[in-house]
């Protein structure tokens, strides 16, 4: 708890040092773009900011890490740091002349025309810190929990989580078959929680938005798709391309419609998480700029209690929305597997 206290002072402290140097800004009738700051925290980009600050010509500075930039250009692949690009660079390889544009996407030759960017981005390197802290966290727990039966600490927190999701395999697919999905689910669940916490952390290494990423969501609405269809049993099949007990002339729409089904399934996966996780870092940051927008000192105080208050709000959310995408796949899962059966 203690600790939590003091990241909310400090997360109060740095707000309070930044509406003061907003505000002066204002006063010298510079303006700030809102749009510009939230589509930059929300959006993707081949640099990892550490920190940002004033330096002491009064021109804004920044700490960045450079990520590996990797593409595909008809025929040719480029291989370089973002770094080289700063500053508006050009970088020439295989006779292409690679740019960044000012929202931090690849150009050849001044287009993005033709070209496959597959490069570490910020949220891919978050990805991977995530993947990194869940093997630390529960290599870690499966050890602690073979030396003693009860185990303590954050073992027991693993375990404690681990269950509950068994739980609701149990539920949704059944004891005798869940087994089988239970890792599944169990990597669901805690890849889209972790990367939604680290979303929610307001400095370096976090401040990333993977699950507000709709290619992220996506794939994992995909995998869903796939292993509840992989795994389906017959009656699933003549139930959805024949949909049987429906008279001849509903079939024309039925089975349309049981197809379609299909698809709609996991589409509304993506789309929730992609849109809750989104929506929430835009609330928190727009209210965090009451502030900057305003240019009134005496609105910080106002702005970073709601914008706190919203922020916790989030914390919560970010499980239930890890808790939802799971138990919507458990159960698309347990209706393809357990179809006909009572």
């Amino acid at each position: 708890m203690r600790k939590i206290l003091a990241l909310l002072v400090v997360a109060f402290a740095t707000l309070f040092s930044s509406a003061r140097a907003q505000e002066e800004q204002a006063a010298e009738g510079e303006g700030f773009d809102v749009k510009e700051v939230i589509s930059h925290h929300i959006s993707d980009s081949h640099h990892w900011n550490v920190i940002t600050y004033k330096g002491a010509d009064g021109s804004e500075k920044s700490v960045d890490i450079p990520l590996p930039v990797m593409a595909y250009y008809k025929g040719g692949f480029l291989f370089a740091m973002s770094s080289s690009f700063d500053g508006g660079q050009t970088v020439t390889c295989n006779g292409v002349d690679y740019t960044m544009d000012h929202h931090d996407k690849l150009l050849a030759n001044g287009s993005r025309e033709g070209v496959f960017d597959f490069s570490i981005t910020r949220n891919v390197a978050s990805m991977f810190m995530s993947v990194v802290i869940l093997l630390l966290v529960f290599i870690g727990a499966a050890k602690a929990i073979r030396k003693t039966e009860v185990p303590k600490g954050a073992a027991s927190v693993a375990e404690m989580l681990v269950l509950f999701v068994k739980d609701i395999a149990d539920d949704q697919i059944g004891t005798k078959k869940s087994a089988k999905f239970t890792p599944f689910l169990l990597t669901l669940f805690f890849f889209i929680w972790v990367n939604n916490l680290i979303g929610l952390v307001p400095f370096f290494p976090g401040s990333t938005n993977l699950s507000g990423n709709i290619a992220f969501t996506g794939i994992l609405a995909v995998f869903t798709f796939l292993v509840t269809h992989i795994n389906a049993n017959g009656h699933y099949w003549v139930h959805t391309f024949t949909v049987p007990g429906v008279p001849a002339l509903m079939k024309v729409i039925m089975i349309p419609l049981e197809i379609l089904t299909m698809f709609i399934r996991p589409f509304t996966l993506l789309i929730r998480l992609f849109a809750n996780i989104t929506g929430g870092h835009i609330i928190v940051l727009s209210l965090f700029c009451l502030t900057y927008i305003t240019g009134k000192f005496v609105m910080e105080l106002p702005s970073v209690l709601l914008g706190l208050m919203v922020f916790v709000l989030e914390l919560i959310f970010g499980a239930l929305q890890a808790y939802i995408f799971t138990i919507l796949s458990a159960l698309y899962i347990g209706l393809a597997v357990n179809a006909g059966e009572e």
